[in-house]
């Protein structure tokens, strides 16, 4: 399977007034024209959308959409995963509108994460205009990244990994404290961070459960100023701070970590790490961070 990136996220939420003061006014994205009164679509690049929040009777993720790259690779897709045994939807026409692509299939990973494939998003061609001249880390490499709750972590390993054709980049063992909401307690509990692309990883699988369906996401600035204006602006605005600026072991990335409205958090960030597939060696990293993210609860 060649899935090229992570394209875009899709969230429900109850508050959609304050994402859309989050989204907007501190984390520099801009309001696409395709947004509707209960519908906010977020650009941070040259697609129509990257992020849509939606209002709803939960807060949660409602999908992570992965990109192949044309029409024959999602055909290629929805059969290796029906031969697999996961059953795959068909969008109708109103989803292929309402998320601007040209088709796409529905799945769910092991552990019940909902996922679309898709090709062929529709481009914003009119200028960015940041409200701060802040830039974000797109192109090949995606939207940026996601962490997922898994119940099965060595499943959901199989999948991503063997199915899915991600490569493992590396991995890490947390302490139980950690992970307080792990289908069994063990000594310790195993992390994976896996990528399709040159990025070092877009997604990230975390062996717990959390009522979101998502832990984070990430999204990557082109300077350190603009992220340290970020965190700025959050601060004046008193969004708590899950975790202090920081630079990761894995990624290599500078970065902060702010709660967002509903219950998970944003990653903020700077500096990621680009690898090169055909040389990368699967590492277990022993420390969350070189210096800094200090974790606040």
């Amino acid at each position: 399977m060649d899935i090229r990136s992570l394209g875009y996220l899709r969230i429900e939420t109850t508050k959609l007034d304050e994402w859309r003061t989050y989204a907007l006014d501190i984390l520099g994205m801009v309001e696409s024209p395709d947004s509707t009164e209960d519908t906010l679509c977020l650009r941070i690049d040259d697609r129509s959308h990257r992020i849509v929040v939606q209002a709803g009777e939960s807060d949660r993720l409602i999908a992570a959409g992965w990109e192949v790259a044309n029409a024959a690779e999602l055909a290629r897709a929805a059969a290796e995963l029906e031969e697999a045994g996961h059953a795959v939807k068909r969008a109708d026409d109103a989803q292929l509108a309402e998320r601007r692509v040209r088709d796409l299939i529905q799945v769910t990973d092991p552990c019940g994460n909902p996922l679309e494939i898709y090709w062929g998003q529709a481009q914003d061609h009119s200028a960015l205009g940041t409200p701060y001249g802040n830039r974000f880390v797109t192109g090949e490499l995606g939207l940026g990244h996601v962490v997922l709750p898994v119940s099965d972590i060595e499943a959901a390993l199989d999948f991503y990994e063997n199915l899915l054709g991600f490569q493992l980049r590396d991995s890490m063992k947390l302490p139980p404290q950690a992970v307080p909401t792990a289908a069994e307690q063990r000594d310790f509990h195993w992390m994976h961070f896996l990528s399709p692309n040159r990025r070092h990883h877009s997604l990230g699988l975390y062996p717990g459960a959390l009522p979101p369906g998502i832990v984070h996401f990430m999204v990557e600035l082109e300077t350190l100023d603009d992220v340290g204006r970020g965190l700025d602006r959050m601060n004046a605005a008193g969004i708590p701070i899950a975790s202090s600026l920081g630079r990761h072991t894995n990624d290599h990335m500078v970065s902060f970590y702010a709660q967002a409205p509903g219950g998970f958090q944003v990653e903020y960030g700077w500096d990621g790490l680009v690898v090169d597939p055909a040389t990368w060696v699967a590492k277990e990293i022993t420390a969350d961070s070189f210096w800094g993210h200090q974790w606040n609860g």
